[in-house]
This record gives C-alpha cells, structure tokens and sequence, in this order.
C-alpha cells in the first residue's frame, strides 16, 4: 500500500480538526498557578551597584567548579570569557554610554551585570525535560543538572528564557552545562564561590527571606549617604562602609516568572543591563496547562490518531481501486 501525501495531508487535516471540535475535549485550557518559593530557598543578591568589574567571581567560579579556560583571542593565552557558556557558568558584562563618566548612571554612564543562572522558582527548563535531568530541590530551590539521566534533547536549553543552560559541542559526549549555585560546596557546609570571592559584597548569599530583608534595607538608604554593607553571606558579620547608591524601584527576580532566586539591584534600567522583559505568569505555568488539557485521558492523541488510520485506510482503498500496471 502507497499512502499519498495528499491523503495523509488531508487525513491529519481532518483529525486536527476533530480534536479541535471534539465535545470531549475542554474548550480552553487553563494556566496553573505559578509554583511557591521552596520554604528553605537560598539565593544570591546581586546589586550592580557595589561591583567593580574585577570578576573575581568569573575566576572563582571557574576554580570551584573545575572549568576549563574559555578563549575567544587569536593567541589563545588567556581566559576571555564574553558570555555565559559550557565553559563559563558566571560572567560580568559592561554597560557603557556615550563619555562613560559615572557610575550606575544611564546617561555618559556606566555599569556591571552579572549573568548566571536565576534559579527561576517555576523554571522552565524543569518543566521542558522530559527525563526529569533537571530538576528544582524541593527545600532550597537550586536548580541542578544530571548528567546521567540526560537524553541530549536540549528541550532546556530552547525552554530558558534567560539562556542559561548551554550545550557542550566540542565533546563525543556532550553535557549541559549551568550554574548549580554550588550546591556541591554547600553539601560540605560552603557557599557559593562567587560570593565567597568577591571583595565588595556586590554578589552575596544567603536565605531568600534574608535576601528579601536585605533589599527593603537597601532600598529604604538615602544616596550619597554612607551605609553598612556585608559581603560573602547576609549576616556573617564581615562588613565595608560606602556610600548608597540611587537605586531602580524596580528589583529584578522578585516578580519575573515567578520570581527567581537569583535577585538584582541597580542604578541602571534591567534592560540597558541586557535582562529581558518579562511577565509575571510563568511559562512553565502555561505550558503545562495546555498540555494537560490536551492530554486529560490521552483524548487528543486519540482523535489525532483516528484521523491519521483514516488517511491510511483511505490511501488503501485507493490502491485498491485503481492496482498499478
């Protein structure tokens, strides 16, 4: 039997219809709720405005998480990571316009983001695996990675809206790589190296409900005015004085998709730091509304796999009628 293209076309056509008209099948599909902050969340507080660009978080990144060097120059002889990467998990970006003369101003002004993975609270990239290799720890929300368990679909990596998830493409057996907020160190009683690196407090760690305190804090300091800032872990102790900067009402993470465990501050719009915009509902939370409507009692597939048996019956019958010479 030859089944026809056109057949099979307007076989497929016919099922795509039923399933779209099937009285069995709910009209509209419903978005779930947004997923709640794992009640033991740690995260990291990032505030651009006490960075000062000597990514000492990049390098200690890299040392703590056995990362090769990451070269983009012609000579090769240093590590020159531009983004994040399979071989680069944590970078810090410039932003810069026209004199460049103050900082965290827009305007003849500069300033640092930091790019890494957001530990989103309803992550997409969770939701698109279809092996379950990505996964949110159910008490302090880190988003990790298996290796072992991992197919190589690469479903994450289109899912994340903030592009994090990378695949590797110089290797027989890639992995994907991200930042897991090293969660290996925090096994052994650590934190994150990039916060325990950094010498200005501008990359911090902590409980997200500390992090929240920290941030009304800071927003409530008047610019200019000298204020206390910790560095390494909210609460450890270990302390600078500056001056306050003007910051953003806006705090990035807080509301994103849910939020995200990875928060910023800074003087500087989100979107001249290069950070998308984005709604409040989570995509995981529509995604999987859909496709659980779609797939309530395996119905759709059923009405679509009907239509497609019809094309072939069809095709069959045709071949029937009219048997090759």
């Amino acid at each position: 039997m030859a089944l026809k293209r056109r057949d099979f076309i307007k076989g497929a056509a016919g099922g795509g219809a039923a399933l779209a008209t099937a009285a069995v099948v709910p009209a509209t599909a419903e978005a779930r709720e947004n997923k709640p902050m794992p009640p033991q969340a740690v995260g990291i507080l990032y505030d651009s405005t006490l960075c000062v660009g000597c990514k000492a978080c990049v390098s200690g990144c890299k040392e703590a998480n056995d990362l090769p060097p990451d070269f983009n120059t012609v000579d090769q002889l240093w590590d020159t990571p531009i983004d994040i990467g399979p071989k680069t998990y944590n970078v810090i970006k410039l932003y810069a316009d026209g004199t460049a003369a103050t900082k965290d101003q827009e305007k003849d002004g500069f300033a640092f983001v930091k790019r890494s993975c957001m530990h989103c609270v309803d992550p997409s990239c969770v939701s698109a695996c279809p092996v379950s290799a990505m996964t949110k720890d159910g008490n302090t929300g880190i988003v990790g990675y298996d290796s072992d368990i991992c197919i190589g679909c690469r479903y994450c990596v289109a899912a994340c809206p903030y592009g994090v998830p990378q695949a590797e493409f110089d290797t027989p057996t890639p992995k994907i790589k991200k930042c897991e907020m090293c969660r290996h160190r925090q096994a052994e009683g650590k934190i994150p190296a990039c916060a325990e690196v950094c010498p200005t407090g501008a990359t911090v760690f902590g409980p997200i409900t500390a992090i929240t305190q920290e941030i009304a804090r800071r927003r409530s300091m008047v610019a200019g005015e000298a204020n206390v800032f910790e560095r390494r872990t909210i609460g450890s102790g270990d302390t600078h004085e500056r001056p306050a900067a003007k910051y953003l009402d806006h705090v990035y993470g807080e509301k994103e998709l849910g939020g995200t465990q990875f928060q910023f501050m800074a003087g500087v719009s989100f979107e001249k730091l290069g950070l998308p915009t984005l709604p409040e509902r989570s995509y995981a939370s529509v995604s999987e509304g859909i496709q659980h409507t779609l797939y309530k009692g395996m119905i759709a597939p059923a009405v679509l796999f009907a239509g497609l048996l019809y094309a072939a019956k069809k095709g069959a019958k045709h071949d029937d009628e009219h048997p090759e010479e």
